[in-house]
């Protein structure tokens, strides 16, 4: 385990650590490695450009698939 120092935090920042960690039942050093863990876990890649990369190979458009079947009236019982 490793063991870090933050200097110079908010008495804001603080309080607010502490009421997050208040609100999940934890200490304030759990809630800032459970805040630290879930930030470095975060996926690195953007969807959204992951998504504009792909449309980008068939020119930006997305064809839907041929209808099997005809359309039928929507119910809203």
């Amino acid at each position: 385990m490793s063991t870090l120092t933050i200097r110079r935090l908010s008495a804001s920042t603080h309080d607010r650590l502490r009421t997050r960690a208040a609100q999940h039942g934890r200490s304030v050093e759990a809630e800032v490695r459970a805040i630290l863990d879930a930030a470095v876990a975060a996926p690195e890649v953007n969807l959204l450009l992951a998504l504009r990369d792909a449309f980008a190979e068939e020119d930006g458009r997305l064809e839907p698939p041929e209808r099997t079947e005809p359309a039928r009236a929507a119910g809203f019982s």
